[in-house]
């Protein structure tokens, strides 16, 4: 199982908030900059940076700037999402030596556009986001509910050949109150498909609970800013450090 430091990004900072309410945001510096926390997450033992771009997602902006300037400074495998509402966008990403593209909106209006991505770049380079709200699948922001069951859904991206899904829990998401075990539980038990889990990590215990169930990686993200526990830590719970 794969530890996936996260690394959001607002206005340039890392920040990170509680069931993606961008009222609730809180920069975290402690590290320094993107770039200086990519890079201590990259020394500290990790494989893959999960990116967040939040302007992009709420229409205020990019940060592509930064993330272009993070793929350049650590050689790690990068997933990045947010905002990625156009075949354009995503190859500039991917451009720029970003490994995966996250597509969440976009997968579901436009599913062409992961058959097109996928030509160009490699059938890993996509991943789609299931963002559930109690097992519903959420879409555009998290505020519009889609038509399909977490089942549905992943049985229609995988015959369009993705592999891997990111499966975030929104009412967990920046709480450090466990991760939704029973939705991933039921993701993890469909066939030929790596699960990353996001949402509610907040313990070692997390961790291994998830390992357990058989998810591929884990977003890391506020339990990693607030300290309550260290990167190594992590890695050495899971047993690959």
């Amino acid at each position: 199982m794969q530890l996936i430091p996260a690394i959001d990004l607002m206005n340039g900072k890392i920040v990170r908030l509680t069931r993606g309410d961008p009222k609730t945001a809180k920069v975290y510096d402690q590290f320094g900059g993107p770039v200086e926390t990519a890079k201590k997450w990259s020394a500290e033992g990790a494989g893959k940076l999960h990116i967040i771009d939040l302007d992009a997602t709420f229409g205020f902006g990019d940060n592509l700037a930064v993330i272009a300037e993070i793929a350049k400074s650590v050689n790690l495998s990068i997933q990045v999402g947010g905002g990625i509402r156009s075949l354009e966008t995503a190859r500039r990403l991917l451009k720029l030596g970003i490994k995966q593209v996250i597509l969440g909106a976009l997968a579901f209006t436009d599913p062409s556009a992961i058959t097109q991505i996928q030509r160009e770049f490699g059938a890993e380079a996509v991943i789609v986001a299931l963002d559930n709200r109690d097992g519903k699948i959420m879409v555009a922001g998290w505020q519009t509910e889609a038509a399909t069951c977490l089942q549905e859904t992943m049985e229609k991206f995988t015959a369009l050949g993705v592999r891997v899904f990111l499966i975030t829990s929104i009412t967990r998401d920046g709480t450090l109150s466990g991760p939704d075990l029973e939705t991933l539980q039921e993701a993890c038990a469909q066939p030929d498909v790596e699960i990353i889990a996001a949402g509610g990590i907040g313990s070692l215990n997390d961790l291994i609970a998830l390992k357990r169930i058989g998810v591929a990686g884990v977003v890391i993200g506020k339990a990693l800013y607030e300290g309550k526990f260290t990167l190594k830590e992590a890695l050495n719970s899971i047993g690959e450090a």
